[in-house]
């Protein structure tokens, strides 16, 4: 049974100024909070209704159809919801000089940061960079979208032009764009950085000027531009399919 304030305090977590001040946020969906108890996930509460395969939990509280409708971040209420702790991890000095890194500029659109999340994980980069003004990580279209690669991959909120001139010059950063090198022609990489721009401006010019390399994908057809979750896909996966093993 929730209490007036227990509806009012996880309603609340939609706001990013709350979360930032309660130092939590919400999780939904059966697969995810399932993934996260199997990876030990730090879940401060869990909350179920009936239908959950797992709301028998001596730790879960248990809610009726109707309570979780009033207490869901989602369009249509899940079986369980689950309320984790906010971590923050510091980039650790001359990372970027080492394996993959994926850095986000600007990038706004929640589902957008969440489904680069998935991509970071499925080629296994090192570590994924948010600038600032990009949307939250714990944003609930973040972590949805991501489908629990958000505790896989170490993500790290950085002003990004400045990480950048930390890199070795050894180490190539490569700027998306519609103009640029062939990103076929890319040689062999075992590290790099790949920046991602804005939605709407592409990248900023304090990151555009750290970048190395421009590089882009060949257009044979009509459409204006690629989704950034997609060019990054792209992009990642010719790095991966060169790179010596």
């Amino acid at each position: 049974m929730l209490t007036k304030a227990d509806l009012q305090r996880l309603r609340s977590l939609r706001e990013k100024k709350i979360r930032e001040e309660l130092g939590r946020f919400v999780v939904e969906g059966e697969k995810v909070v399932g993934e996260l108890l199997a990876m030990n996930f730090p879940l401060v509460e869990i909350y179920a209704t009936a239908a959950w395969p797992e709301s028998q939990r001596a730790n879960v509280v248990r809610l009726s159809e109707q309570e979780m409708a009033r207490v869901t971040h989602l369009p249509a209420p899940s079986s369980v919801l689950a309320v984790g702790q906010i971590t923050r991890t510091p980039l650790p000095p001359g990372a970027l000089s080492h394996g993959l890194t994926l850095a986000l500029d600007g990038v706004q659109d929640p589902g957008n940061v969440g489904t680069l999340l998935r991509i970071a994980d499925w080629f296994a980069c090192d570590r994924v960079l948010l600038s600032p003004d990009c949307a939250d990580l714990f944003h609930q279209k973040v972590i949805d979208a991501s489908k629990g690669s958000f505790a896989r991959v170490p993500v790290h909120t950085v002003e990004l032009a400045a990480a950048l001139a930390t890199i070795a010059s050894t180490v190539p950063v490569l700027g998306c764009e519609l103009k640029g090198d062939d990103v076929h022609t890319l040689p062999p990489l075992r590290d790099a950085v790949i920046v991602i721009g804005s939605e709407g401006r592409g990248l900023s010019a304090a990151v555009a000027a750290r970048v190395t390399r421009r590089v882009t994908i060949p257009r044979f057809g009509g459409a204006e531009s690629l989704n950034a979750a997609v060019a990054a896909a792209i992009v990642c996966d010719n790095l991966r399919r060169t790179a010596p093993r």
